[in-house]
């Protein structure tokens, strides 16, 4: 046995006394929490195209870790990617495998802890989460509150409150922000937005890339421009809706004169589909894009999405050539009952849903 002068031993035992009296203050004197808490951990990525997803995991999980440090341990992770914050919880896949775990009675955890707030929840989530971990007796552990949040303290909720209504902020804002750059992107220089070319158009080059860095890199623009072997099958489609055909009509007649349909045109990019043949909806498509008339459209919400089932988004007007049928003036083309678009010379649109 390796004996230890008597001035070494004191410088000892005051270190390993220090150590203990450090790991006691960590320690939580919360009632609620006892040794061994059983944490899940919940994260979130708004995309998948433009964020790392081990990246975003690595530093939500760090967080959380610390957080839970000398409380307990995490023993499972639930990780959606590419969900907006704004999605309820029922809509996002992992936390809708989380909230099918609180209702079993043998779920093997009882906390979850998240990284950041933001990363969970928006405007009223959590006021709609609470009752659910209330009943389960699931703890929930958030940053913000600097450990556990407790549903019954004033002070709490009206942190998460706030919390959620900034979150909301947060998204309106940079929604709004991002609207308005694409639209002066679109009006002022003439971009292209991404996206498929819509039939009877094709992507040119549209010049150096504005951004330095971006052109540094080789990165070019890109702009619609129609294209000669399938802008005039396009003409000719709005020639007849004008003259009183009718949609299916209009696919018969392409059918019998042999006109590649939009996939049958792009095989690369439809080979998913069979049947290259045109049908009523595909005519019907046609006649009912905005891109037509010259303008640039995007973030389109569905009718299930908007009030009085209306389907909405954002155009700009002048970013590309227009395929417009010759002679129309101001005639406006009926594509389904209650809806019709209206040719100018501008290339002005009007329909049920613009």
């Amino acid at each position: 046995m390796i004996s230890m002068p008597d001035e070494d031993q004191a410088l000892f035992d005051g270190w390993l006394r220090t150590k203990q009296r450090k790991s006691e203050r960590r320690r939580s004197q919360d009632p609620h929490v006892h040794r061994g808490l059983r944490f899940v951990f919940y994260g979130r990525m708004s995309t998948s195209g433009y964020q790392d997803r081990r990246a975003a995991r690595f530093w939500q999980m760090e967080i959380a870790e610390r957080l839970v440090d000398g409380h307990g341990e995490i023993m499972d992770s639930f990780f959606d990617e590419g969900c907006s914050r704004t999605r309820a919880w029922h809509r996002r896949p992992a936390a809708a495998r989380l909230l099918a775990a609180l209702a079993d009675p043998e779920r093997g955890f009882d906390a979850i802890v998240v990284g950041e707030y933001e990363r969970a929840f928006c405007g009223r989530q959590f006021e709609d989460l609470v009752p659910v971990l209330e009943e389960s007796g699931v703890q929930l552990w958030l940053p913000e509150a600097s450990g556990r949040v407790d549903f019954a303290d004033d002070a709490h909720r009206t942190l998460m409150s706030v919390l959620g209504a900034q979150s909301e902020r947060e998204v309106m804002r940079t929604r709004n922000r991002v609207i308005q750059a694409m639209r002066a992107q679109t009006c002022d220089q003439g971009r292209y937005l991404g996206g498929r070319p819509p039939y009877g158009y094709r992507l040119v080059d549209g010049g150096s890339h504005p951004n330095r860095v971006h052109a540094k890199w080789g990165r070019r623009l890109q702009k619609l421009e129609p294209d000669p072997a399938t802008a005039p099958h396009v003409e000719w489609i709005f020639e007849r809706r004008l003259a009183g055909h009718s949609i299916a009509g209009i696919a018969r007649t392409l059918n019998e004169r042999a006109v590649p349909s939009p996939s049958g045109s792009d095989v690369d990019r439809n080979r998913h589909r069979s049947d290259s043949a045109w049908s009523v909806q595909t005519v019907a498509a046609i006649l009912g894009n905005p891109r037509y008339t010259g303008r640039q459209v995007w973030n389109l919400w569905g009718a299930r999405s908007r009030p009085h089932g209306l389907t909405c988004g954002y155009a700009a007007a002048g970013s590309h050539s227009l395929i417009r049928p010759p002679r129309t003036g101001r005639r406006r083309i009926e594509v389904w009952p209650g809806s019709a678009i209206g040719w100018s010379g501008r290339g002005g649109v009007c329909c049920s849903a613009w």
